[in-house]
């Protein structure tokens, strides 16, 4: 049996559609790893938002504590007067004395007591 002789056109056809088909593979092959690449980054990015978060969640519940812990110890001194500043300060204020007008009734009585002796 002798082997068929093949054109220069058939081979190089056969070699096209080796070639055709290795390319596809490696297409192929570089779309799985681009999307996986693609998927890392997405996951490192909800990492780091969910980090930041993590992170100002605890510090403005620091915040809050430290806050708490300020207002108790206001609270405590509040609640405890000692001596005699404290005591000034917590006493109930007393009524105005109003001398000006008393003055004033005064001397309109002292003149009219006046015109009332002439």
């Amino acid at each position: 049996m002798t082997a068929k002789a093949l054109s220069p056109l058939a081979i190089e056809l056969a070699s096209a559609k080796q070639s055709l088909a290795f390319f596809r593979k490696e297409v192929k092959f570089l779309t799985t790893r681009l999307k996986l690449e693609r998927f890392a980054l997405a996951n490192d990015k909800r990492e780091q938002r969910e980090a930041k978060a993590a992170a100002a969640a605890a510090k403005r519940e620091a915040a809050i504590a430290k806050a708490q812990a300020r207002l108790q110890k206001l609270l405590e001194k509040q609640a405890q007067p000692v001596g005699v500043k404290a005591l000034k300060a917590n006493r109930k204020p007393s009524k105005a004395v109003v001398t000006e007008g008393a003055e004033a009734n005064a001397i309109a009585a002292a003149i009219m007591a006046k015109k009332a002796k002439a």
